[in-house]
């Protein structure tokens, strides 16, 4: 390399390495999950809230106890800078006897949800069988019936979005691409968790590009697959901090800024991992790695 071409890539690099930590931030917006504090809802609100987090997700125990005074848990929110970006509202029924039943109490989870200032449910289902795979038709009525609950839900200005899961109806790519195939998109929509769509066989850095246009969000999740110790059972696994199991996060992201998202990134862990940590170890060990491996400014 001669010495004028060396300092033409030197500038260049002065240049980019001058540049604001701005230009490279990302679009998308990150919450965190209350699901692994086991229903005391209100310590997540505060330890999320510490951990830096701007968005929380709530479960349907909070419907129960605060449904009649939603001011209440919507002050605990405000106090601590949260914004409800995810309600979990529960299964989809697709037996006609439990359908209208089922939808009615999924509207009233939005009205719940726009009280505590919300604008999105997730529907997921309990429908699996053991050892019984659905077949097209049922993934169709699926799809159809959350099409139903998705219309009745943007009347409120909800938006209600599919959770792909580990055994239930949606375990695989493949049911994934047939339930979302028949998803009408401006009534339903997308929320990737990548952790059970790895462990379903996929790929979800891919998955991130190819449902781009109905993704509305995603859990953010790790899984290790086999558990340590069950190595003989290579089905076997666990949820894990972000950054402790195989999903490869990093391409996940990757693909995030690739496709200019801008909805909401949700880390989930279901429960600890271990008996000698505390919900809010965990959320460190994620937010650390959200921060130290992804270069995310909280």
């Amino acid at each position: 390399m001669n010495r004028r071409i060396f300092l033409k890539n030197s500038s260049l690099l002065a240049i980019v390495a001058g540049l604001p930590a701005s230009t490279f931030k990302q679009n998308f917006k990150l919450g965190y999950s209350a699901i692994t504090w086991g229903g005391k809802d209100l310590l997540a609100i505060e330890e999320i809230a510490s951990l830096g987090f701007k968005g929380i997700q709530l479960r349907a125990n909070t419907y129960a106890p605060f449904k009649d005074k939603p001011e209440e848990l919507k002050a605990a929110l405000d106090k601590a800078g949260l914004q409800l970006v995810m309600f979990s509202s529960g299964n989809v029924e697709v037996d006609p006897a439990k359908v209208d039943a089922n939808i009615q109490q999924h509207v009233n989870h939005a009205k719940f949800v726009k009280a505590l200032g919300g604008n999105a449910i997730q529907l997921t289902n309990s429908l699996r069988k053991k050892d019984q795979i659905p077949t097209e038709q049922e993934l169709i009525r699926l799809a159809d019936v959350m099409n139903e609950i998705g219309a009745k839900t943007k009347e409120l200005g909800v938006q209600a979005t599919y959770h792909n899961h580990m055994s239930q109806w949606g375990e695989t790519p493949e049911e994934v691409e047939t339930i979302v195939k028949h998803m009408d998109s401006s009534k339903i929509q997308l929320e990737l968790d990548v952790a059970h769509y790895f462990q379903g066989g996929g790929n979800p850095a891919e998955a991130v590009l190819k449902y781009k246009k109905v993704l509305h969000s995603l859990h953010i999740k790790d899984v290790e697959s086999p558990v340590k110790g069950q190595e003989s059972n290579p089905k076997s696994y666990k949820f894990v901090e972000l950054g402790e199991g195989k999903v490869n996060l990093v391409e996940v992201f990757k693909n995030l800024e690739k496709i200019n998202f801008k909805g909401w990134a949700i880390v989930e862990l279901d429960g600890v991992p271990s008996v000698d940590k505390s919900p809010l170890q965990c959320g460190t060990i994620s937010r650390n790695f959200l921060r130290d491996k992804i270069n995310y400014q909280f």
